[in-house]
């Protein structure tokens, strides 16, 4: 996506814009759905496009999947369609200490449905769940499909996807007690990368090698100020660069960025504006359909 950048500006609608982050409008506008389990349980989502002002429609109607405040953490969730009438919505969610696989929608026939199944307990100590799916082309083979999941003493644990079901752990990587929220940017062959925020308020990226003998790539992009945000939600704009919403559950805002394709504090990063509406909703993840080409943000 090309930019025309404004004035920098150090106040952007009535917030700090983090430091390093240049006020721009976009001339091809990039979109993402941004998903959210609110706290009585219950799945909606908003569509969200940039623009000037960048702008968010919903959250339409609530699908109550779990009980109030149980919902902690959630992958990316994907949509299907099912001729000739099908549409399914589904993700993975920590629950309490539990993880959920969670589906919701219309059948082939166009009848409602909901579903919460139990895949694993032991996960009341982590903090943040996360999935990556590599394709080296739409429809193409699976290169890879994995889970990660960050425990509360900073340990990311990878697990991937079996070829008859279940999850098969693959590896861990120390050193994240810092991190305080995450999001994928990037599915390729050789690499997951991660867009993070810590306690501190610094924004990171996190590239782990598919290779389980690696070690991770850990980049600072800015210094603090980016503490503010508990939720990050990413979706690919153009070849290679983020739309990324950065939601304030605790003032209950949230703002868009175009971010260019990751590389430290080089990182070309646009602030797009403030959304419209309230984002108080306490877990916030990606929701793109079952085709949408890998992820390459960095």
């Amino acid at each position: 996506m090309r930019m025309k950048a404004l004035a920098v500006s150090a106040v952007l609608l009535g917030t700090t814009v983090p430091a390093g982050t240049a006020v721009a409008a976009p001339t091809a506008a990039c979109q993402q759905k941004v998903g959210s389990i609110t706290a009585a349980g219950a799945a909606v989502s908003r569509s969200v496009q940039a623009g000037t002002p960048p702008t968010a429609t919903g959250p339409g109607d609530p699908w109550q999947l779990f009980s109030p405040g149980l919902a902690r953490a959630s992958t990316s969730w994907t949509w299907s369609l099912t001729a000739p009438q099908g549409t399914t919505y589904s993700g993975t969610v920590i629950a309490g200490s539990a993880l959920y696989y969670a589906s919701y929608g219309w059948d082939r026939d166009g009848k409602p449905f909901q579903d919460v199944t139990r895949a694993a307990g032991g996960w009341g100590s982590f903090t943040a769940v996360a999935s990556t799916y590599y394709t080296p082309y739409v429809g193409g083979p699976i290169g890879h499909n994995y889970l990660y999941g960050l425990r509360n003493d900073g340990v990311i644990f990878r697990w991937r996807a079996g070829d008859n079901g279940g999850w098969h752990p693959i590896g861990s990587f120390a050193g994240f007690s810092a991190v305080k929220t995450l999001t994928v940017i990037s599915e390729t062959k050789t690499y997951d990368t991660f867009l993070a925020t810590t306690y501190g308020g610094a924004l990171y990226t996190i590239r782990i090698p598919t290779t389980n003998s690696s070690t991770p790539v850990v980049k600072v992009v800015r210094r603090p100020t980016w503490g503010a945000f508990e939720s990050l939600v990413a979706e690919k704009c153009g070849t290679q660069g983020t739309l990324l919403t950065a939601i304030d559950t605790d003032g209950g805002a949230a703002y868009l960025y175009a971010v260019g394709h990751a590389n430290g504090t080089s990182t070309v990063i646009q602030g797009l504006g403030k959304l419209p509406g309230t984002f108080k909703d306490p877990v916030n993840h990606r929701l793109a359909p079952d085709s949408a080409a890998p992820l390459f943000g960095e």
